[in-house]
């Protein structure tokens, strides 16, 4: 199991009241670089909206010290804040590891499972996700979950963020060759529940729910891998997937201002 001995919160009221949750036993620090401190693992929890942008300054003091660390979905915001953090986890020889709950959960892994009924998916589509960074990357995962990595270019196109995203794999084998779409921007959804459908010239299959009553059995799988992470000494998650959900969103985000097709590489190369 784990043990909560240590807080932040920039609102210190709201650390407080956390610590008072767990009956007092949490430490509450004055400033987040010394959450890191005497610790055997640093969680970084949801921030600003949440959407990522403050993950590389929360997370460097504990990797710096070499502290396990597991950031919360999303990694980062934009993929160069992704790519600098996986470079200090290496410099610093310090595994860290994100993810969001749909890359590992149980009942889209049932799902995927029934693609031997379709030959091989030549097309997917993803149904949720909404306007916020955070319900992207959800997106985001249940494709490379589902459909795998490797996406070679994005396009973007809606009236809110992300709203529809086509994701390409090139000329890949065994990732479907029409791509997948994800429909972020899909309206209300019943708690929170996302969708999944696969297609082939066989036919067609489509998920279960995947909502708030089926999210608590990832729950269980990402700490039991975070508890792995701790005991090896070993990020679960490759460094390179982690990396390739941030650059999607980054390059989704670049083609609906451009209104092009963006190329991964073009992203990964900015940074």
């Amino acid at each position: 199991g784990f043990e909560l001995t240590k807080l932040w919160d920039e609102n210190p009221q709201l650390a407080e009241n956390m610590s008072k949750i767990y009956y007092g036993k949490p430490k509450v620090c004055d400033t987040f670089e010394k959450v890191s401190d005497d610790v055997d693992l640093v969680f970084i929890a949801d921030c600003w909206g949440p959407d990522g942008r403050d993950h590389l300054k929360f997370a460097t003091p504990g990797i710096e010290k070499n502290v396990p660390t597991f950031i919360d979905k999303p990694f980062a915001y934009e993929v160069k804040d992704a790519i600098t953090l996986v470079q200090l986890a290496k410099k610093y020889k310090t595994p860290i590891m994100s993810l969001s709950m749909l890359r590992v959960l149980p009942h889209a892994t049932r799902f995927r499972n029934r693609f031997a009924e379709l030959g091989e998916p030549e097309f997917g589509i993803i149904k949720g996700g909404g306007d916020t960074m955070g319900g992207h990357i959800h997106a985001i995962s249940l494709a490379q979950h589902l459909f795998g990595s490797g996406v070679e270019s994005v396009e973007a196109m809606g009236q809110t963020p992300l709203a529809y995203v086509h994701l390409n794999y090139g000329d890949k084998p065994h990732r479907p060759k029409a791509g997948v779409m994800l429909n972020c921007a899909c309206g209300d959804t019943y708690h929170c529940s996302m969708y999944a459908s696969a297609y082939s010239k066989l036919g067609a299959i489509h998920s279960p729910n995947l909502g708030d009553f089926e999210f608590p059995y990832a729950v269980v799988e990402i700490l039991k891998m975070i508890k792995k992470m701790v005991k090896t000494g070993k990020s679960q998650v490759s460094y390179e997937e982690m990396i390739e959900c941030i650059a999607i969103a980054t390059a989704g985000r670049l083609s609906q201002k451009e209104r092009k097709r963006i190329y991964l590489r073009e992203v990964l190369e900015r940074k």
